[in-house]
């Protein structure tokens, strides 16, 4: 889902294709499609309305895959809108579906999806068992966008517990399994992961320009970070800017549009090095 106009177009188009053909496993794929599109734009009232359409279908054709995979998607949903019980429901029910259809991907769509909301209510411990549960497990297929987020989240945990130097471990594993996604957006997350774990370090100017190259990132796929999604990266930045030295500008990201994310490998400066506050 590299080009989201694209995908977009093609979606709506064979969503009229199947229902002129009254074709409803047809209609069933383009309306996930069509949902999923719509939660990373940050139309979460589009997307759960077409994802409870897709669920209605896929246990009307009792196509159970596909039930847990609405499940997670409106878990996901709820998850972003701060309904974090509704979320936790969603998941359960999905990973309890799939683990009877032994469809393992699924089940680890819906477990991680807990560790999610377990971190976003502040549970780090419950979030960190869940993620780890499927580390191993998507590590096993470079590419693999599970492997991506999981070690993202898991970096987060370290930076909400006051460990930038495994914070940065994580988000520097989780940006080169990013890039083997070819994903710009899991791309974005481990650069902004990064820019926690260079604010926790003291590291300003650093945090400012990967905050500014996880943006050009998103930008890149015309897919900005909604609102529903900007917790860590408005948490980030206002932690760069309320430590960043007396008497110099503070960085918003948004003055470092410029900056490239390819431009950063995964040996730029450790947060262990002399932070930009102690000279």
């Amino acid at each position: 889902m590299h080009d989201l106009d694209a995908a977009g177009r093609d979606a709506e188009q064979s969503l009229a294709l199947f229902r002129q053909e009254g074709d409803r496993w047809g209609l069933l794929q383009a309306t996930h499609l069509l949902g999923s599109l719509a939660q990373v734009s940050g139309d979460y009232e589009r997307a759960r309305a077409l994802h409870r359409d897709a669920l209605e279908a896929a246990e009307d054709l009792r196509l159970w895959p596909q039930v847990a995979d609405s499940l997670a998607m409106l878990r996901r949903i709820a998850l972003l809108t701060g309904s974090y019980t509704e979320a936790d429901h969603y998941h359960e029910r999905a990973r309890r579906l799939a683990a009877d259809q032994l469809n393992t991907r699924t089940e680890q769509f819906a477990q991680v999806g807990l560790g999610l909301a377990a971190r976003r209510r502040g549970d780090l411990d419950t979030a960190e068992r869940h993620l780890h549960a499927w580390l191993d497990w998507c590590r096993q297929w470079r590419g693999d966008p599970g492997t991506a987020l999981i070690l993202a989240e898991l970096g987060f945990v370290a930076e909400l517990r006051g460990d930038p130097g495994m914070a940065f471990d994580l988000h520097r594993e989780g940006l080169e399994a990013a890039r083997a996604t070819r994903d710009q957006r899991a791309v974005a997350l481990a650069l902004e992961g990064l820019a926690g774990a260079h604010a926790g370090a003291g590291n300003h100017r650093m945090a400012a320009r990967l905050l500014g190259a996880g943006s050009a990132a998103r930008d890149s796929v015309r897919a900005p970070l909604p609102a529903g999604e900007r917790s860590d990266v408005d948490r980030i930045t206002a932690a760069a800017q309320r430590a960043h030295p007396v008497g110099e500008p503070r960085p918003p990201p948004k003055n470092c549009r410029g900056s490239q994310p390819d431009g950063f490998t995964v040996r730029d400066q450790l947060p262990g090095q002399r932070s930009e506050t102690s000279h």
